[in-house]
């Protein structure tokens, strides 16, 4: 008996769990008013909590930019310290309502979706607070690679109020 389709067809299942729905975590709301032309461009990730995508990744940055079809191009770059080895990873990412709520569906790969909620945005567009779609998936970016320590603050106390394990987060090395 071979291992191998058990172990893929595993790492599917548990793909599908993750990247099943694209609705935000209960209790959570994305921002509104928003304005997507605003959101587009560079951002530098500050801290995230673990997943196996990013795992061991410093340097990460994500670039948004507009699609044809009314979607957004998603750019997720980051470097691999061990691997001394750059990485990118290309995806979409569409409203799953009105444009003018944070509440996105993303893909990397294929037909599945997983939730890109703004949950916080500061009014000049230069911090944001990102959720998945459950309390395993959050982000703290950022424009610049440096976060003011007020806005740190601000947002650990958010993520925290909304129920997120703030004491897990991984802080990236943008140096």
């Amino acid at each position: 008996m071979k291992i191998w389709p058990i172990a893929a067809l595993a790492a599917l299942s548990l793909t599908l769990v993750a990247c099943k729905s694209p609705t935000p975590p209960k209790g959570v709301t994305p921002i509104s008013p928003f304005d997507a032309n605003r959101y587009l461009g560079k951002w530098y990730e500050i801290a995230r909590l673990d997943h196996r995508f990013e795992r061991g990744k410093d340097h990460v940055t994500a670039t948004y930019t507009q699609r044809n079809d009314g979607g957004i191009n998603v750019l997720n770059r980051g470097y691999d310290p061990v691997k001394k080895e750059w990485s990118e990873s290309e995806g979409k990412a569409y409203f799953t309502g009105k444009s003018d709520t944070a509440a996105l569906k993303v893909s990397f790969f294929g037909p599945f979706y997983g939730g890109y909620n703004v949950i916080a945005l500061d009014d000049d567009y230069q911090y944001a607070l990102v959720s998945g779609p459950n309390r395993g998936y959050l982000w703290i970016l950022s424009r610049e690679p440096k976060l003011p320590n007020q806005v740190k603050k601000q947002y650990l106390a958010i993520a925290q109020r909304l129920g997120f394990d703030v004491d897990k987060l991984i802080w990236v090395d943008q140096g």
